[in-house]
C-alpha cells in the first residue's frame, strides 16, 4: 500500500495486530505507534562536520530485511530507496506501507518509475512490474483549499494487457471533503480481506449490495 500521509499511517497503525514486528523507517521521527510492543524505529542520519556517517533511508530499508519484519514502514519514498522498498514488499512483508507525493494515482506510478531510476538503470516495464506485484492499494489523500485533507480517491493496482507494465484502477472517488464520495467499482483485493479474516463475509456482502446499488443510480 502507498500515497499515506503521515496521520493516516499513525491511524492505521491501530489496526495493526499486536502480535506482528513492524519496522519503521523515518528522515525525522513523526509516526507514533505507541500502542503497538513490536515496534523497531529507525532514523536516517545526515553525514557530520568530517563528511561521514550518513545513514539514508535506502540503507536503512536494506538492513530493516535483517530484523524479521512482518511490516515495513517508510514514512516516505523520495529517491532510489524506492527501488528497495518495492523489493521488500515482493518478499512477503505483505501489509507494508509508505507515502509519496503525487497528483494522482495514475501519476503514482510515474512518479515511482522515477525515483527507482534515480538507483537503477531497469527498463520502465519492468519498474511498472515489480510496482504491480509489490502494490495492492493506491490512496490519494488531498488538501481542500480550507485546510481539510481527506481521501479523494482509492485504486487498484492490476499489472497491464498481457500481464506486462502497471495498470491503475480507479475505484472509489470523492470530489470534496463535504461529498459523499462514490465507488466505481468493487475492488479487486474485498475477496481476500475475507479469507483472511480481516473483515465478515455477511459485511461483504452487504457492501457489495450497496455499492452495486450506488453504480446503477
Amino acid at each position: 500500500m502507498i500515497y499515506w500521509i503521515t496521520t493516516m499511517l499513525n491511524a492505521l497503525s491501530c489496526l495493526i495486530p499486536f502480535e506482528e514486528r513492524i519496522v519503521t523507517i523515518e528522515d525525522s521521527a513523526e509516526l507514533r505507534f505507541l500502542e503497538h510492543p513490536h515496534v523497531v524505529r529507525l532514523e536516517a542520519r545526515a553525514r557530520n562536520s568530517e563528511g561521514t556517517g550518513e545513514v539514508t533511508i535506502r540503507d536503512l530499508v536494506r538492513n530493516s530485511l535483517r530484523m524479521r519484519p512482518d511490516r515495513i514502514v517508510v514514512g516516505e519514498c523520495r529517491g532510489a530507496e524506492a527501488l528497495d522498498m518495492l523489493q521488500a514488499m515482493n518478499t512477503g512483508h505483505d501489509g507494508s506501507l509508505t507515502t509519496l507525493h503525487a497528483n494522482s494515482p495514475d501519476d503514482m506510478v510515474m512518479r515511482l518509475v522515477a525515483m527507482v531510476r534515480f538507483g537503477s538503470d531497469l527498463p520502465v516495464d519492468v519498474i511498472e512490474g515489480i510496482v504491480a506485484s509489490a502494490l495492492d492499494v493506491v490512496v490519494q489523500v488531498t488538501r481542500w483549499r480550507d485546510g481539510r485533507r481527506f481521501v479523494t480517491a482509492v485504486a487498484d493496482v492490476v499489472p497491464g494487457p498481457g500481464g506486462q507494465g502497471c495498470r491503475i484502477r480507479t475505484v472509489y472517488k470523492r470530489d470534496g471533503p463535504d461529498d459523499a464520495g462514490r465507488w466505481l467499482a468493487c475492488p479487486t483485493w474485498i475477496d481476500g480481506a475475507v479469507q483472511t479474516g480481516s473483515v465478515q463475509e455477511e459485511e461483504v456482502s452487504m457492501w457489495k449490495g450497496s455499492c452495486s446499488l450506488v453504480q446503477a443510480s
